[in-house]
């Protein structure tokens, strides 16, 4: 077996990257608005029983694998089964897609940043400044640019100079700075115009409490259905990526211990991220801010800094440089993932692989951010929705694809190899495997039922 000349420190090095991987800007906006939309507690509940099963059931494969093989998402299932080496080509081509438009969102992220540093706050707020910025044809294009360079910096010095040490100071500040914004949140307080007052206590309680009403059996799959796909992305599996941060992972790292480490880091961070917006949300907006969807990070989330006053700039410059951590860390996975894979294939070396493909990513950026202006288009996908060019790469690397291949790497690991494949690498220097006999289950039953229902109603099919 070739090892990697390239590896991880230590299991505190892997663990961080893999958990920065997983912590992207879905966890800051899109676990806090499915937790609202689909019954507060109730969403919660089914989130945490899926972490610890279905979840820690692609996790573990794809990072097993990674290691057990010492290649990247191609390589690796090549060599499990060479007729299955569709899979790992299917697999490789979701981070290639992803990182067509992920620079683009950071780009959005680092200009509301810039906004509130500069003390721009209260033009952020206005109903038509995230639509004006976006159909721009200069201002997302730059800031979609500078991101993608600072991505492409630190994947070019490496593993362990390069990610790794990013990532040791990345994660515990983002970590600080989502405590610190969940407390304030708590201590939040406004009367309405019509003499009601709203606490930040009241807005979690409203997160925490499970909300049955009007739920049925239908309503209840399709909770279930949104706790599925946000935990499918947020824990970055079926990419690639854990797979080529696994081949990165020295023999001597107790893999039990990291993926349990990963669940804690990706689930805590989800938590406190409804925590800290949900009760700010609903302090200033009442339960109906918590309808506003995908737009909540640039457009109902301003409004709300804008209504705390002087405090309000503080806590958006800080709840936006959090979210640019968060963005960078699942940016840098995303491009490592293709860098490792095209090193493998063409036998290159880091930095001439990570130059050309900066290059190329740099233009993708760039027509992707003018997708809303010079190069808007306006297509009806599957699911009913419409998109633009960003929305189309998402939808088919996300809605389409990773479901598919999780479906696909199930029967693969469940039926083909069958679990010891994996469960032998969980095990390996004499580790023990807790959760060996529920992985058993899930690898072969669950998760194969479970991932075709999420591939036919995330292509539209189930509506």
């Amino acid at each position: 077996m070739e090892r990697k000349s390239n590896h991880f420190s230590g299991q505190l090095g892997f663990v961080l990257a893999a958990a920065g991987s997983a912590v992207g800007v879905g966890n800051l906006w899109r676990f806090p608005y499915l937790a609202a939309k689909d019954g507060g507690g109730l969403f919660l509940i089914i989130y945490f029983i899926l972490v610890l099963t279905f979840g820690f059931t692609l996790l573990t494969s794809d990072i097993a694998i990674g290691r057990r093989t010492q290649k990247s998402a191609i390589g690796a299932y090549a060599e499990m089964k060479p007729k299955w080496k569709f899979l790992g080509i299917l697999t490789f081509l979701v981070p290639v897609l992803i990182m067509t438009y992920y620079a683009v969102i950071g780009g959005w992220i680092t200009k509301y940043a810039v906004v509130y540093l500069t003390g721009q706050a209260k033009a952020a707020a206005a109903d038509d400044y995230f639509t004006s910025f976006i159909t721009s044809s200069t201002s997302p294009v730059i800031f979609a640019l500078i991101f993608m360079g600072v991505t492409a910096f630190i994947v070019y010095n490496g593993v362990q100079d390069g990610i790794e040490k990013v990532s040791k100071w990345m994660m515990p500040v983002l970590l600080v700075l989502v405590v610190i914004i969940s407390i304030y949140s708590l201590t939040l307080k406004h009367t309405d115009s019509s003499g009601q007052v709203h606490t930040g206590i009241q807005g979690f309680l409203y997160y925490l409490t499970p909300n049955l009403e009007g739920l049925t059996v239908q309503r209840f799959l399709q909770i279930l259905l949104d706790a599925m796909s946000q935990l499918f992305f947020s824990l970055s599996v079926s990419m690639g990526i854990m797979i080529t941060y696994g081949s990165y992972v020295k023999p001597d790292v107790n893999l039990n211990k990291a993926v349990n480490q990963i669940e804690i880091f990706d689930t805590g961070v989800a938590f406190l991220a409804g925590a800290m917006i949900i009760p700010a949300v609903f302090v200033f907006s009442g339960t109906e801010g918590m309808g506003a969807g995908p737009s909540l990070m640039f457009v109902s989330l301003p409004k709300v800094f804008a209504a705390m006053g002087k405090a309000g700039i503080f806590v958006g410059i800080l709840f936006f440089v959090t979210a640019i951590f968060a963005t960078l860390s699942s940016c840098i996975s995303v491009l490592e993932s293709i860098v490792a894979n095209c090193m493998e294939i063409f036998h290159t070396g880091r930095k001439k692989t990570v130059s050309v493909l900066s290059a190329v990513y740099l233009a993708a950026s760039a027509i992707i951010a003018l997708g809303y202006s010079i190069f808007y288009v306006e297509v009806e996908l599957p699911n009913g929705s419409t998109g633009q060019l960003l929305d189309i790469m998402d939808y088919i690397s996300n809605s389409v694809m990773m479901p598919f291949i999780a479906l696909l790497s199930t029967i693969l690991i469940g039926w083909v190899m069958t679990p010891d494949y994996v469960i032998d690498e969980m095990e390996r220097n004499g580790s023990r495997f807790r959760r060996k006999k529920l992985y058993r289950i899930m690898i072969r039953y669950v998760a194969p039922v479970m991932m075709f229902i999420l591939f036919l109603q995330s292509t539209g099919v189930l509506s």
